[in-house]
């Protein structure tokens, strides 16, 4: 018995000697085998006819699961979101031997699986946020096109390295293989259990439907791992999915609040319990924006490499680099605009949170006690709350709950030349109110002047330098 995985090892080696030599339908080059799995092998390849690298996935002809192989191919070709791995090209090609495979051209992601990253060291929990946040988008788009993963696990997560030192986690979800679509059927048996056992939902290691709410429980264990870097639930495929039957993820005591609730609620037993689509985003988007505004500097290095931990470089100066006499003339003129006595110019950049905000009297000395930063997210379009006490989007913002009683909330993002959000220009008041068109137009106008004054100055630093 002791030999076997010995030889299972030497022989799936010797099933990729000469397969490196290949070139599919043609054109895609095969190279180094750069991950395994039951059905398949992931290679990285050329694509000659761009003179690009990509990522082949070839399934073993011996264990050729045609109709698997289909629905991931059909899953892929309808999905396009930037935190996919993205469907390039599939065929099929026949080997020596005469067998056939089907493969699969896909973007090659440098960059290691969270699993691989997990291995090497920790992982500052504002990246936990940020991966987090891009699986949180990920899954919210595949559950709006009726599709559940079925399998999220630290090693079909992919952290993207750029190769410029960048100090944000970009990660991308990878591998369809058995993901339920509406117009997909099962590809098991009723009652057989898919999955890897250890990220299996309750109702998954049960045998019972399953629907995003088992997604969003995986990504919870993930999450949880991030921060351990030991499995919550390990061992063998019945003990692992039984003992969530039994007993809820112990969530450490030492992580902040926000991420004790988040994590209990994303892995409560009852799927009805979980946060879905826009609520999981909204909270992980909230909880990138709070870290990153108290944890200036990431606790850990994003990448390694050679097996050193590469200190992240300093932030570029463009949040210093913010006229304040301006901003503080334009926040006043938006409170004014709507009779508010708060209003607050946020800006992200490199993972950085800023504010500049104006405060009325009448709030002042409560307003410097709140944090502020907790509650304000960047927009990507305009939103009025007219009564945050009857708005679920508010309701249970500390802001409204908490001594500043905020009723009345509008807000439009800030707008980079090239396209990007950066930031929010928000108007908060103690009384519930309205915005008409008008009032919107005008405060977008005071938004566009903000980040004309920011450019400017940008550029001036720039040109001093130089």
């Amino acid at each position: 018995m002791g030999a076997q995985p010995a030889r299972r090892a030497v022989a799936r080696v010797s099933d990729t000697v000469g397969v490196a030599a290949r070139v599919l339908g043609g054109r895609y080059a095969l190279e180094e085998p750069i991950g395994y799995g039951g059905m398949s092998t992931v290679y990285r390849a050329r694509d000659e006819a761009l003179g690009r690298p990509v990522a082949v996935k070839l399934f073993h002809p011996a264990k050729a699961d045609l109709p698997r192989q289909e629905s991931e191919l059909a899953v892929l070709a309808s999905l396009d979101h930037h935190s996919l791995v993205h469907l390039f090209d599939a065929g099929t090609d026949t080997d020596r031997r005469g067998r056939e495979s089907r493969y699969l051209v896909m973007a090659l992601v440098n960059g290691p699986t969270i699993q691989q990253r997990l291995a090497q060291g920790p992982l500052g929990a504002r990246h936990v946020g940020e991966i987090g946040y891009a699986m949180a988008e990920a899954l919210d788009y595949i559950h709006a096109h009726n599709v559940i993963h079925r399998d999220v696990k630290p090693s079909n997560i992919l952290l993207v390295d750029y190769g410029h030192d960048t100090q944000r986690a970009h990660a991308k979800l990878t591998d369809f293989g058995i993901a339920l679509s509406e117009d997909i059927e099962r590809m098991t048996a009723q009652g057989l259990t898919t999955g890897t056992a250890a990220y299996l939902s309750p109702e998954q290691a049960m045998g019972d439907e399953v629907g995003p709410a088992t997604d969003v429980y995986a990504l919870g264990l993930v999450l949880l791992e991030c921060f351990t870097r030991s499995v919550e639930f390990p061992g063998q495929v019945i003990a692992s999915a039984m003992a969530r039957l039994t007993r809820d993820p112990v969530i450490p005591e030492d992580l902040p609040g926000h991420w004790r609730r988040l994590l209990t609620a994303m892995t409560a037993r009852n799927p009805a319990e979980r946060p879905v689509r826009s609520e999981l985003v909204g909270a992980l988007r909230q909880i990138v924006v709070s870290d990153s505004a108290r944890h200036r500097e990431p606790t850990e290095p994003l990448f390694i490499k050679d097996g050193v931990l590469q200190p992240a470089p300093p932030a570029p100066d463009i949040l210093e680099a913010i006229p304040d006499q301006a901003l503080q003339r334009a926040t006043a003129l938006a409170a004014r605009l709507f009779s508010a006595p708060i209003a607050v110019v946020s800006v992200v950049d490199n993972d950085r949170l800023w504010l500049k905000s104006y405060y009325g009297h009448e709030v002042e000395d409560i307003a410097r006690q709140v944090d502020v930063s907790s509650s304000i997210v960047p927009l990507d379009d305009v939103i009025v709350i007219e009564d945050g006490r009857t708005d679920p989007r508010a309701k249970d913002s500390p802001l409204v709950t908490g001594p500043l009683g905020i009723r009345f909330y509008v807000g439009v993002p800030l707008k980079h030349s090239d396209g990007r959000t950066i930031g929010t220009l928000s108007v908060l008041g103690i009384v519930p109110g309205t915005a008409s068109e008008d009032d919107i137009a005008n405060l977008e106008d005071i938004a566009a002047l903000v980040v004309a004054q920011l450019e400017l100055r940008r550029e001036g630093i720039r040109i001093t330098e130089a």
